[in-house]
């Protein structure tokens, strides 16, 4: 039996695959004694945070993202680092894609007006946004949660073409991100927070952007240069973008708050119920199988690198 830190939300019944382990509720790094930790892709697990549990074997993330943990911490001190984001490909494809239709045909920009009382019946030249449909969309990344969207964009006859750093040797890939950005009427944003991609689409891509362009981006907040970003909406350089995620959580810029032709969500992709149980059931599975492997507390092994 192994102690383990609990810093999600304390659910038993989604938590039954460790039934037979001791559970223990608090923030990461709260209890010296545990062998085990499952915390959401947000809670920083930082080499302070690992130095503070010395028995520590396994970090099971409750969500797809890794990067809030301090992986080379980890693999020196032989602790294993798993996520659980399979539950989640659905639900943020759904907002992704919604967020496409909301940024393209201007839907916070109406709502505004509305609810303002500034409407003043149907007119023909009003709110004239950009179709989805038949759009050319360009998908950054290409994972899981990518070709969920590329399937969502069949249904609407979108021209998809997508871009990763590999030859997927599927129909559509295109080696040169610049490329995609500058032929894309529509493009979302669907990468790991990595070295990599810190900053990759930066102010000078963003220039590469048609000015009837909508950016989309529903990964990680850091991806995208948010100044940039609103710069080039304040300027009509780009026609509207939709965001759910931001480099500095919960303080989205201020230039970008700011910026016209904005639909700006508080990260919730992942925010359904199913998403949410999946989330937390499969962390649980995968540490689960994890200890059960590892057997007794002198069996360390080595991070899986997700």
């Amino acid at each position: 039996m192994a102690r383990i830190l609990v810093a999600v939300p304390f659910l038993r019944e989604f938590l039954a695959p460790l039934a037979a382990h001791e559970l223990i509720e608090g923030a990461p790094g709260s209890d010296a004694r545990a062998e085990a930790l499952v915390c959401s892709p947000i809670q920083p697990v930082d080499a302070a945070t690992q130095e503070r549990m010395p028995h520590l074997r396994a970090i099971a993330v409750a969500g797809a993202g890794a990067d809030a943990i301090d992986h080379d911490a980890a693999r020196s001190r032989g602790v294993a680092v798993m996520t659980a984001g399979e539950g989640l490909v659905e639900s943020t494809a759904d907002l992704a894609f919604g967020l496409m239709i909301a940024a393209c045909r201007l839907m916070h920009d109406a709502e505004s007006t509305l609810r303002a009382g500034e409407w003043h019946g149907w007119g023909f030249l009003e709110e004239l946004g950009r179709d989805v449909h038949r759009a050319r969309l360009g998908l950054v990344g290409y994972g899981a949660i990518g070709r969920a969207v590329a399937r969502r964009a069949d249904a609407f006859a979108m021209r998809v073409r997508h871009h990763t750093r590999h030859d997927t040797g599927e129909e559509g890939w295109v080696g040169d991100l610049d490329e995609l950005l500058s032929d894309s009427e529509i493009v979302s944003v669907h990468v790991p927070l990595t070295e990599s991609t810190r900053g990759l689409i930066d102010a000078r891509r963003i220039g590469l952007l048609r000015d009837d362009a909508v950016l989309v981006n529903t990964a990680r907040g850091a991806v995208v240069d948010e100044d940039a970003l609103a710069a080039a909406l304040t300027a009509g350089r780009l026609f509207a973008a939709g965001l759910d995620v931001y480099a500095h959580e919960p303080e989205p810029s201020p230039a970008l708050l700011a910026a016209p032709r904005t639909v700006l969500l508080p990260h919730v992709g992942s925010a359904t119920l199913h998403a949410r149980t999946a989330m937390i059931e499969g962390a649980a599975r995968k540490l689960a199988v994890f200890l059960a492997a590892a057997g007794a507390p002198t069996s360390r092994a080595g991070s899986d690198g997700r």
